[in-house]
């Protein structure tokens, strides 16, 4: 991935139905959304040229307006359109997406019921790294240092841009403990997920256990792998998992749009040996989004 600033690049963004140069997409420093956390966003990747699970993307980053109170003012099919634009107007062959809806600033309060509402979209070169070798060394996860809120605190179910406050801050203080990310639990102690990835467990007799998703987001690349694995005949147990359980499990990984399926060693005191099932899915899923038949 390129070292340059995100706010200096060449190429183009989407920006409210057009498409202008990079360095020109800006936002006033008195948008609702940086004062008040009034914004919702997606990730998204491309492969070879491909945009993976687009439809379900766009449609979730529309529902996450719809819980933060607004409407995004672009169809599921504009927002599609607009996205193959981007990719094919900057030649992305391997990397990501950034859609980005947000209240403008047209109202500075916490009310902000006449805000414009903005949507942009970003995209970047980000190589694809197939290498299920070097990610089945496993990565290490600390103890977040926050939790999860209740879902009457918050509203669990949108891809907010406020509900990553408590992620961000959870990640630099395991990076900063020498980790690669942090585990998550919710507001009853229950294991949640990382700080923006979902979270696995094998257990020793081959079953694989993850957390409900009741207070979290249920990932579109966590469904896809739920769903490779049942392909291959492995019994998925989405069940409440107590952090006093995670020495019961032998494999463990992620899944997420960034993180792909990404095997973990360690958190905190407990360690797990990323195995077969561990990279069975890591190379059924490089395979799906690469559109290959599985074996």
């Amino acid at each position: 991935m390129s070292n340059l600033s995100f706010d200096d690049r060449d190429g183009t963004i989407w920006h409210d139905g057009e498409m202008i140069q990079w360095r020109e997409s800006k936002v006033h420093v008195l948008s609702h959304a940086l004062h008040y956390g009034s914004s919702v966003f997606e990730g998204i990747r491309v492969y070879g040229g491909n945009i993976f699970k687009l439809k379900e993307h766009s449609q979730r980053l529309i529902e996450s307006a719809e819980l933060l109170g607004f409407k995004i003012p672009f169809t599921l099919a504009e927002i599609n359109a607009a996205t193959e634009q981007v990719v094919r107007e900057n030649n992305i062959v391997d990397g990501y997406i950034r859609p980005v809806a947000w209240r403008g600033s047209e109202m500075m309060g916490v009310s902000a019921q006449n805000n414009t509402i903005h949507l942009a979209i970003a995209a970047w070169e980000w190589p694809s790294y197939f290498d299920p070798e070097a990610r089945m060394k496993g990565i290490r996860l600390d103890n977040a240092i926050y939790r999860r809120p209740d879902p009457k605190t918050a509203p669990s179910k949108s891809k907010a841009a406020g509900l990553y406050m408590i992620c961000t801050l959870s990640k630099h203080a395991a990076e900063s403990n020498g980790y690669h990310d942090a585990l998550m639990l919710d507001w009853r102690g229950q294991v949640a997920e990382a700080t923006g990835a979902n979270v696995f467990f094998v257990t020793k007799d081959g079953e694989i256990h993850t957390p409900v998703p009741d207070c979290f987001l249920d990932g579109i690349t966590r469904r896809t792998v739920i769903g490779l694995a049942k392909d291959r005949g492995y019994k998925v147990v989405e069940r409440v998992i107590m952090p006093d359980e995670l020495g019961d499990f032998v494999e463990c990984f992620l899944t997420g749009t960034a993180a792909e399926v990404t095997p973990v060693a360690e958190i905190g005191q407990y360690s797990f040996t990323p195995g077969d099932i561990s990279r069975q899915l890591v190379e059924d899923y490089d395979r799906t989004v690469r559109g290959q038949a599985l074996n």
